[in-house]
């Protein structure tokens, strides 16, 4: 079984990663703004979530460590 073991600051930028991308997203398929303003705040929230991607997978791999359960 494999465990993930990360700390609070780490834990939060994976999360705010998903959440820059997931907003991101919904603001390309949201009608509240112009089509201009939507599409450029869209793709600057993907672009910087899609970036940010990378890293965030480093530091969740980091935290990853393979754990053995006895049997008996």
């Amino acid at each position: 079984m494999k465990q993930i073991n990360l700390n609070l600051p780490t834990l939060g930028f994976v999360v705010m990663t998903r959440a820059l991308l997931g907003v991101g997203i919904g603001l390309l398929a949201a009608d509240r703004m112009s089509a201009e303003q939507r599409r450029a705040v869209g793709l600057t929230l993907v672009l910087v979530g899609a970036a940010t991607t990378i890293p965030a997978l480093l530091a969740a791999r980091g935290g990853i460590q393979n754990r053995k359960t006895l049997t008996a």
